[in-house]
């Protein structure tokens, strides 16, 4: 949170929060998720927390889970919600990130910000007088990760000292993995290939809190006796060079195989949109162990319960 404006909370990384407040956050999503059984979901919850308060949601990548989840978030809570687009703002037209940050802060009471350069975002929380939420950057993805530990908390696992498997790119998901697993004490096998590695800046914050992240060339060792299989999908929006890409991927795609090696109780997750033959098997993603629905529902809850901490009633 360096530089950011004094007195806002903003949302950048998990560790802008730290472990306490990630652990109250996953026990209010689980709570609320609770009391909304058998409710309409277009229904306000019924304390209403941020009744009055409005979000500015700007989205300069293509989004259908972030989009809807933060909409539907607010709406639940009580406030109101604002979509912007790069191609319709004034950002598109080559206003500053600090100009609009100032303005929205005028008019808003939060901004969550979905955008390829993650130094955008952080200009953003330096002039913004309100909270900044990360809603996707190319470094992290902290909203998907609140809502991942909440889903298999709610599965049953014990989030310290379990084992997570990661496999494939090194990209924005791991990191905030990463950064959770030295927040909430478990530990991180990652099987990628050479040149795709994670920004070993999170791998050395999470093994100085104590996590270990082990990184490996070979798929099997790392999904071997893992908890938790997690991919992702290898081709993201604006990457070039696929095909070579795909070629050095392949040999790290989640097949009905690799989840043997897993615990038999292990569980699997995938952010989506997923690319189904590529990164995982419809096998596995259809399949028993697969819990990637209630962790695209928990989204919603995720981030009504990151909204709360932003705004100062939780954590």
């Amino acid at each position: 949170m360096s530089g950011a404006a004094k007195g806002a909370r903003h949302f950048l990384n998990l560790s802008d929060a730290g472990g306490d407040a990630l652990a109250a956050m996953i026990g209010d999503a689980i709570d609320r998720k609770g009391a909304r059984q058998g409710l309409p979901k277009g229904a306000v919850d019924r304390d209403a927390p941020l009744a009055g308060r409005t979000l500015a949601m700007i989205f300069e990548k293509n989004s259908t889970r972030t989009r809807v989840s933060f909409d539907m978030a607010i709406r639940q809570l009580g406030g109101t919600s604002l979509i912007l687009d790069g191609g319709t703002s004034q950002l598109g037209r080559g206003e500053t990130v600090a100009d609009t940050a100032r303005v929205l802060s005028r008019m808003c009471d939060a901004i969550m910000i979905r955008t390829d350069d993650h130094a955008k975002i952080e200009e953003m929380a330096r002039h913004a007088t309100v909270p900044v939420i990360n809603g996707l950057t190319d470094l992290s993805h902290p909203c998907q990760i609140v809502a991942d530990l909440l889903t298999v908390i709610e599965h049953g696992l014990a989030l310290p000292g379990s084992q997570w498997a990661w496999l494939g790119d090194g990209n924005n998901v791991l990191h905030s993995i990463i950064e959770a697993a030295g927040l909430m004490k478990f530990d991180v096998r990652i099987g990628c290939p050479e040149g795709y590695d994670p920004d070993p800046a999170f791998i050395a914050e999470a093994e100085k809190a104590g996590a270990r992240i082990t990184l490996s060339r070979d798929a099997a060792t790392a999904a071997s006796g893992a908890d938790v299989v997690v991919t992702d999908t290898w081709i993201s929006m604006g990457q070039s060079h696929a095909e070579e890409k795909l070629a050095a991927m392949m040999p790290y795609q989640v097949t009905e195989a690799l989840m043997a090696l897993a615990k038999p109780d292990a569980k699997f997750l995938h952010c989506l949109p997923a690319h189904r033959e590529e990164e995982v098997v419809s096998a596995v993603i259809d399949g028993p162990q697969s819990l990637i629905w209630d962790e695209a529902e928990n989204r919603l809850h995720a981030q009504k319960s990151v909204l709360l901490w932003a705004f100062g009633l939780l954590g």
